[in-house]
This record gives structure tokens, sequence and C-alpha cells, in this order.
């Protein structure tokens, strides 16, 4: 009895091409994905940050009109408390201390705003391995 050929277990090279070609396909997707979610934490970060910024500035505007004009005269007492051009003064003050507290943690919320250090780094390792071919 003849014996037949056992089939090779080893893949063709349009296989091998193909396998290749997806799994690089794969792992750019992957890397796409990475720094998409990295960077749309970072734009939550500084999303934050902006609207702290723009509540600094509603408060200052507004507040400072009619609000600061009732503290006033309440610290005036209808002239039994301090004078008015003191009362204006510490109701200035407050508002200015307010506002320089939303900025400094607005400040805070931008500057956690980063690139996306892991796609970047990634992506670095990934060109790297494929220059070694």
């Amino acid at each position: 009895m003849a014996q037949q050929p056992l089939p090779d277990a080893d893949p063709t090279i349009g296989r091998l091409v193909s396998d290749a070609s997806r799994d690089f396909s794969s792992l750019i997707r992957n890397e796409i994905q990475l720094a998409k979610t990295e960077v749309q934490l970072s734009v939550k970060a500084g999303g934050a940050g902006i609207a702290l910024f723009a509540a600094a500035t509603f408060f200052i505007v507004m507040s400072l009109i009619m609000l600061s004009v009732a503290i006033a005269y309440f610290i005036n007492w209808n002239g039994q408390g301090l004078a008015l051009h003191w009362a204006f003064l510490i109701v200035f003050g407050f508002y200015a201390l307010l506002a320089a507290l939303l900025a400094f943690i607005g400040i805070r919320k931008v500057k956690k705003v980063r690139a996306p250090e892991k796609a970047i780094a990634q992506a670095n390792e990934t060109k790297a391995i494929l220059k070694r071919g």
C-alpha cells in the first residue's frame, strides 16, 4: 500500500501575510481607541476648569450689581452702621476673594489636561518593533 503524504501543517505565506495584516490593523485600531479615551478624559477635566472660569465670571458680573448694593446698604443699616463707602468697599473685597478662589480652582482643573501619554508610548513602541522588522 502506498502512503499518502501528510498535509503540510505550516501555514502558507499568503496566510501569514493575511494574519499579520489583520493583527496590525487590530493593533492600530486599539491604539487609536486608547488615544481617544485619554483625550476624552483630558477634555472632561479641561471642560470642568472652563466651567469654573465661566462661573467665576458670572458671579463677578451679576453679583456685583444687585447683591453688592443690597449688602452695602445692610452694612450701613440706615446710617447706623458703617459709612456707605466702607460698606461698598467690604462688599467689593468679598466678591474679589470669591472670584480669586474660583479662578484658582479653575486653573488647577485646566492644568490636569494632558496629552494621551499611554497612546503615544504605545505608538512609539509599535514603531520601534516595526523598524526592527
